[in-house]
């Protein structure tokens, strides 16, 4: 457990224009008191400027290594493409400082491993921004089935996607994103980690490439979990799909819960009578991960998104492209 801090002062590595991702995080940081951004670090002089806009006073760096040096930093935000996330990290770690890393994690459970050492060594804090964690979907799911409304899970399915070219970016370049799974899906994959609180037993993938060849990432990627006591998830993820399904459908020994937009039609039974209900979503509640983040570093409260975690979620994606290859169920590595 990091030692109690009076002020967390932060950094955000990389503030890139792609949807706004660093002002996205300088304002959650600046809305929590005892935390506030003091500097920003990019290759393009352009965004620093935009990042001195944005947060007046700040320190802005061209250098990883020279912002590393700052005594005004004692957190970063690392928001750079994800074949980056791993090395900076690992290098702000072992500068003694706290770490939050855009998701996903890294690319491969190897990767975590030195992560979360890095972190242990240094008695730092290091986590991913598994916001989403905070969706009023997510939450509305996770509540009911706490709730016990459709008894125990056995079975999950989760979709994401459609028919549509890829963009022409990074995200779209496997050398660079990880692969098609790495985007949501690590969001995804998340969530169901988080639902289905079981040991993952093996993970058997397939993954395809077969329309958008003049994009690395694949077209359609699934991974198929099995978790202890028999229970299983179908996670898939598809630009090349001409017709697709909820986002959510779980299944229960006393109902069923699938996703409609704007909450989840419930089906159960009483008396002998199929039964059909709705459940709204709730309210979102993202700020809730920055407010964890300060709670932990300044009074010392227990870490919501814990890298072992994270590693997890990152191991289950690697052993479904693994699988895809091997043509058999692969398992995943402890943390």
């Amino acid at each position: 457990m990091p030692k109690k801090m009076k002020e967390v002062r932060c950094a955000l590595i990389g503030y890139g224009g792609a949807f706004s991702m660093g002002r996205h995080h300088g304002n959650y940081i600046n809305g929590v008191p005892g935390m506030r951004v003091t500097a920003a670090c990019d290759l393009d002089p352009a965004r620093l400027k935009a990042a001195r806009e944005d947060f007046p006073g700040i320190e802005t760096y061209t250098q990883v290594s020279k912002l590393l040096k700052s005594p005004q930093v004692d957190l970063c935000v690392i928001i750079l493409p994800h074949n980056l996330h791993a090395p900076v990290a690992v290098k702000c770690l072992n500068a003694g400082k706290h770490v939050i890393v855009e998701k996903p994690f890294c690319i491969t459970a190897a990767e975590a491993k030195r992560m979360i050492a890095a972190a242990r060594k240094n008695d730092v804090m290091l986590t991913v921004y598994h916001n989403r964690r905070h969706d009023g979907d997510f939450l509305a799911l996770k509540e009911a089935v706490q709730r016990g409304l459709i008894g125990e899970i056995f079975s999950v399915e989760m979709w994401m996607g459609g028919y549509r070219r890829p963009r022409d970016w990074w995200r779209s370049d496997k050398k660079i994103s990880g692969g098609a799974f790495y985007d949501w899906g690590a969001h995804y994959v998340d969530w169901l980690l988080q639902l289905v609180q079981k040991d993952v037993v093996n993970v058997t993938g397939f993954f395809h490439k077969r329309v958008w060849h003049q994009m690395t990432n694949e077209d359609h990627v699934q991974a198929v979990v099995r978790f202890a006591d028999g229970v299983q998830a179908d996670v898939q993820q598809s630009s090349i799909a001409f017709h697709g399904k909820p986002r959510w459908r779980v299944l229960g020994t006393k109902g069923a819960l699938v996703s409609r937009g704007d909450g989840f039609d419930y089906f159960t039974e009483k008396n002998g009578v199929l039964v059909q209900g709705f459940i709204p979503n709730a309210e979102d509640t993202r700020i809730r991960y920055y407010r964890n983040i300060g709670d932990h570093l300044l009074r010392g409260k227990e870490l919501d998104v814990k890298p072992e975690e994270a590693a997890r979620v990152i191991a289950v994606i690697e052993a479904a492209e693994k699988s895809s290859k091997s043509g058999k169920a692969e398992r995943i590595p402890e943390f």
